[in-house]
Formats: C-alpha cells, structure tokens, sequence
C-alpha cells in the first residue's frame, strides 16, 4: 500500500499540472465556430413556403425607393423597375444571384489569431448596435455614451474568450460631427481589440476617411484587401420593402472599399413587418435577397452576410421585445433559412429589456443566447451588454455575458456519443472491481476540463462557502474584472509610430495611451 502512494501521489500532480496548462485549442469544450444546426424550428415545408413566398413578395410588390446608382446596378442585373418606381425582382435573377453568391467568407482579424470562419453553421457570438447610453451599475443611472466608452468596451472584448468579434456596440454622442464620430469610432475599436471588428456609417461621406485609416493601419490598401478586418453592418433598408437610399450609396462605396457587407433587415413584427413570426421572417428574407442581388451587381461574389433582424414588439404597448421568447424564435428561424440557402448569416440574440444586468437580463440573454446557438447562427450579433431594448450598453454585463455564451457554447456543442463516451468500460469497472463511484477516475479527471465549462463569475459554492468568502456580489466581481482590464496597456494598442502618422491625419479624441 504504501509502495503505491508515492505512484499515485505523483499522478494527480502531474494531472493537476496538466489541468493548470492552457488546452489546445482543438480540445477546449468551447470554442468559435462550433457547429450548430441541430434546433430546427420549422419543417422543411415551412422553409420551402417562406423561400417561394419570399420569391413572391419580390416578384409581385418589390422594393421602393432605390436611388439612381441603385436602380441602374440592379436594372442591368435583371431587375425591373415599375411605373410605380418599385424595382421588382423576376424568380430566376434571384435564383442565379444565390448560385453565384460568395459562401466562403472569413472575417479576418487584425492580429490572424481569431479569424471567423462563417461556412456551414458554425456559430460566433460578438457585439453589435447602436447604443445612445451607458449604464452606470453603482448608481443605477443611464448616461450618453462617449469614444472613451467605445474604446473600452473594445478593450473588454479583446481579453473575452467567448465574445469572437467586437462590432462596435454604442455611438459616440461626445462627438457631434458625424464623419469624424466614425472615423473615431473605427479608431477607438481598432486600438482597443485585435479581433474583427464592424462598424456602421451614417452617410457616404464617412467611408473614404474611414477606408484611408483603415490602409494605415494595416499596412497599405493591398494589405487591407488581402485581410480587410473591419465588415459594414448596413441598413439598406427601411422596413417595410423599401431601400435606405443613403445607406445604399454607403454599402457601393464600402463594397468598392473591400469590406465585407452585413446586409441588415431590421423590421418590428407588428409594426414594420407582420405581426407574425413566419410573416416577420418572409419580409425579412425578401429584403435580403433583395439586398443580395444588389451586392452581386455592385460586385459578383463580394462578400455579404444575410442579415436577417426581424425583432419582436410588445403589442399591448409598442415598446420592443427583445428578450422575449418571440425574439428567440425569430433568429432561430431566420439561422434556419441561412443554412437553407447555404449562406453565411447574422441575426440579433442575447439582448434584453431590462434595464440593469439583474434576474431578467439573465434568462432574457440566455435564451435567445442558447437558441441562436442550437440553430446554427453563424454571427450571433449584440449577444452581451445590450440592455434597455438597444438603447443601453453595459460594460459589467458584457463581462458577465462571457459565462453566459460560455455556456450557451456549451449547449451548442451538444452530445458526443462515441465508445469513449458511453462509459461502457467505467461502468463496468466502477461497479464490479471499484469504489461504486466515478469521482477521482482517470477518465473523470482526464475530461473534467474538455467537456466541462466552468463559470468564470457564477457562484457554485455552498451557503456556508458564499458566506465564509464575504457574500460575493456578481456584479462587484464584474466591476473589479473590469477595472482590472481597462487599467493595463492594451494588447491591441498601436505602436508609437502609426499612432502619431493617425493622430496627425485625423481629429482622435481618445488621449494617447
């Protein structure tokens, strides 16, 4: 017995010291791009009838006011433009423009560590929208939301294992100009993550200066087309089957750019689109193949992410419901026509209502979290911080966002069965010649860390634990991890060189690192 010990002894050290070491990434329980697509919300008939009645919507009523370059691409594809002005889009163009598509896109990153591969249904999840205020949790309060806010958000997500890419989740209200607001906006995400990034712009005008900063920090325009590491999230159009005529002049110049396009169909069931889900999802995949074909005009083959939005809405009062169940189920829909047509596809999940990240937030985000997953979304857009139905972002609950999509992640990855995995050896083992438990097994021990996703922020102690440890407050951790981040250097901060030839060139409002 004793000769043993040492032996033993010596094993669980070495196993502990194993369990210490970083996985590779190949063998960590969850990773980007895990495959999703096993929740299937709608039978293959109901796709089949949302894909011809989509055809329908496009053929027979169309899409209104396209501006002149708009009308001319999508004329010269094929489209028609009726005495009404509406451009209407036979079923074949539509068909060839989905057998040409682009289905190989990568989203690249700056740094070539955290590239997005968007084929099939693997699934990402990052940040997105259009926050006007930042949530202050010590006082409960809403404030406008600034560059330095934006930079930091950014910051948080470069260091978040499950948070994949960093779309820029809040505008800068401290910067009234609007071309220099974004082109800040892309500098203050560049500086602060390496990851991809996306952005949005208002006007046409705020693509060059934005495009030439975006050459400087990649090394020169063939550098930036080879690995362009920031999308266009565009709103082309205004719900309900109506072209953003601005918005449309912004997604040609930035696909001339080389930017990958997010194209963006955001009706409210009930308001802008139909009150129905299988209603608000027909409009919404209309308006992006609509969208597609537009692309393929500008450019065949550009890369474009179908960007199906519908969002849910509160009948009783108007107000949005984006944490509902609804919700869930309009991007678990939408993911599912995605992989019907083989495209890679975004849609909105892991937003809330609430205002604050508390009881509400947290099953609000993981639900659609969790659905967005199940079904395959290969970009899971505004899946941490958002609160207050959009209007809110909040850097403690993107923090706290990282352990829900890691477990969302987890049940994304489903249920490997395989001899290993049946256990069929360890019953038998355990039962006949063991202790009649698996707790300290080889086997146990050896995958504690590669099937199991341990919460960074959750609290799995005991009562007695928690009140030993001082009754730990979730969003106290959160708040000291945050403080934690945005006190060091940030990895993804330019070098002294390219960060003068910036500043020189444009108005930064953020002080230098």
């Amino acid at each position: 017995m004793n000769d043993q010990t040492p032996s033993r002894s010596g094993g669980r050290a070495a196993r502990r010291a194993a369990r210490a070491t970083a996985l590779p990434d190949h063998l960590r329980p969850v990773r980007p791009g895990l495959q999703g697509g096993r929740y299937n919300p709608l039978t293959d008939a109901e796709v089949a009838r949302i894909h011809n009645a989509a055809l329908d919507a496009l053929e027979t009523i169309g899409l209104a006011d396209a501006p002149p370059s708009g009308v001319a691409y999508l004329t010269s594809a094929g489209a028609i433009q009726g005495d009404d002005g509406r451009i209407r889009f036979p079923r074949a163009l539509v068909e060839d423009t989905l057998a040409q598509a682009n289905r190989a896109i990568t989203l690249h990153s700056r740094d070539g560590k955290h590239d997005l591969d968007l084929s099939g249904s693997r699934v990402h999840y990052g940040t997105a929208g259009a926050a006007v205020h930042m949530v202050d949790v010590d006082g409960q309060n809403y404030r406008d939301s600034t560059v330095q806010d934006l930079h930091d958000a950014a910051r948080i997500c470069d260091v978040l294992d499950n948070i994949h890419f960093c779309q820029r989740p809040m505008v800068c209200r401290d910067i009234p100009d609007t071309v220099e607001s974004e082109y800040n906006s892309v500098y203050a995400c560049t500086s602060g993550t390496t990851k991809h990034i996306g952005m949005s712009f208002s006007e046409p005008e705020c693509v060059a200066p934005a495009v030439e900063m975006l050459h400087m920090i990649a090394g020169g325009e063939d550098a930036w087309r080879a690995r362009p590491f920031m999308s266009n999230t565009n709103c082309f159009v205004v719900p309900p089957m109506k072209f953003a005529s601005e918005s449309c002049q912004v997604m040609e110049a930035c696909i001339k750019a080389g930017l990958p396009v997010l194209l963006l169909s955001a009706g409210m069931s009930g308001a802008t689109a139909p009150s129905t889900i299988a209603g608000a999802i027909v409009q919404a995949v209309a308006e992006c193949l609509a969208g597609l074909v537009y692309v393929n005009s500008v450019k065949p083959g550009a890369p474009a992410i179908f960007g199906t939005w519908p969002f849910g809405l509160d009948l009783r009062t108007g107000a949005m419901s984006i944490g509902s169940g609804e919700q869930a189920l309009l991007t678990a829909g939408c993911a599912q026509m995605h992989r019907f047509y083989d495209l890679p596809g975004g849609a909105a999940a892991g937003a809330t209502d609430s205002k604050l990240p508390d009881m509400q937030a947290g099953w609000e985000q993981m639900c659609s979290n969790v659905m967005a997953g199940l079904s395959g979304l290969n970009m899971v857009y505004e899946a941490a911080g958002m609160h207050a139905s959009l209007l809110g972002f909040c850097h403690e609950s993107l923090i706290l966002g990282d352990d829900i999509i890691g477990q969302a992640l987890r049940c994304t990855r489903g249920i490997e069965v395989t001899d290993e995995t049946l256990a069929l050896d360890q019953i038998a083992q355990v039962c006949m010649e063991g202790p009649g438990h698996y707790l300290g097994t080889d086997q146990t021990l050896s995958r504690m860390q590669s099937d199991c996703v341990y919460p960074t922020f959750g609290d799995r102690t005991s009562p007695k634990e928690w009140v030993e440890r001082g009754k730990p407050d979730l969003i106290a951790k959160a708040r000291a991890r945050k403080d934690e981040i945005l006190a060091t250097r940030p990895a993804a901060a330019f070098d002294p060189v390219l960060d003068g030839a910036i500043r020189e060139k444009f108005a930064i409002h953020l002080p230098e690192a």
